[in-house]
């Protein structure tokens, strides 16, 4: 199970009843956190969820809107006697740009690692996900990200027997466990079936279409996608400033074959996102408007 927000929707400046753009999840005990621009750490606690489980933040880039409110969250944290290491994902320059950030939080009572995405297109496995980090085309460097919760085979008796697997041992590699016995080295895959379908979860703002937010988003259970602009004469404005348009963002989800997409990082111009939803759903009808605080519960396919 895989609980999301979107705690925030709004590109460029947060207004009075709009965020700035900003996803997290929850998992196993962990989150994770995708940009933190200014007020984040409110939208946050209006939603009534915590930062003190917060493990990994990753950033798209380095625009104010999407980092400048990582140094007070960084100090809420701080404040709050943490002691586990944080993890940051991002591109390259990470740490140059968070220790500029980090003059007015200078002493943290825990560790921060950093990860710095050199490539177009880097996988990282972290507190049970594996993050996918893939370039798309702003006019700085961007990434977008999939989080993916994979999910081994079922365990199969059958296997298990054929191998002449020792009873006692079933549980352990059952659990991922590589068990050695006597020069024998019995591991998970003799006992399990084909991995079966796991959760998939795709995110992507300030960018154009592109063929890698196409291959990256393949079959996820939730898309979301950046939509500057719902007026579809906005669409020269996209391609110079390098947004996108909701039309253009349901044509990659249908593409893509997704199931669901939720829309964001509307321009401080968009009142109403659900005027233009008509015409969205005519080229992908699983298509809805986010909302600040919109959640979701994902969970595992039933066999």
């Amino acid at each position: 199970m895989l609980d999301v927000c979107l705690v925030g929707t709004g590109g460029m400046m947060p207004l009075p009843r709009r965020w700035l753009t900003a996803l997290m999840t929850r998992y196993n005990g962990s989150s994770l956190l995708i940009d933190c621009g200014e007020g984040t750490q409110v939208a946050i606690k209006e939603k009534g969820w915590s930062f003190k489980p917060i493990d990994v933040i990753c950033f798209t880039h380095y625009h104010g809107d999407h980092i400048s409110g990582l140094p007070g969250l960084l100090l809420t944290m701080g404040n709050a006697d943490r002691r586990e290491p944080l993890t940051l994902i991002g591109p390259r320059g990470l740490e140059r740009v968070v220790n500029a950030l980090r003059v007015i939080a200078p002493e943290l009572p825990f560790e921060i690692k950093f990860v710095e995405i050199t490539g177009p297109e880097e996988t990282i496995q972290l507190n049970g996900y594996r993050i996918t980090a893939f370039k798309v085309n702003h006019n700085v460097l961007c990434y977008g990200y999939s989080l993916e919760i994979l999910r081994q085979g079922k365990f199969s008796p059958e296997r298990a027997k054929e191998r002449e697997i020792p009873l006692k041992y079933w549980n352990p590699l059952q659990k991922g466990q590589t068990i050695e016995d006597n020069g024998i080295i019995y591991t998970p895959d003799m006992v399990l079936g084909p991995e079966r379908k796991g959760i998939k979860l795709t995110y992507t703002t300030d960018t154009r279409p592109t063929e890698s937010i196409l291959r990256n988003a393949r079959g996820s259970d939730l898309f979301i996608c950046e939509g500057m602009y719902g007026e579809e004469d906005k669409a020269e404005k996209a391609k110079g400033y390098k947004h996108m348009t909701f039309r253009e963002a349901a044509i990659l989800a249908r593409d893509a074959g997704v199931k669901e997409m939720w829309l964001t990082h509307y321009s401080p111009s968009l009142i109403r996102p659900d005027d233009y939803m008509e015409k969205v759903r005519e080229i992908f009808p699983e298509a809805y408007p986010g909302k600040d605080g919109k959640s979701v519960e994902l969970n595992f396919e039933e066999d």
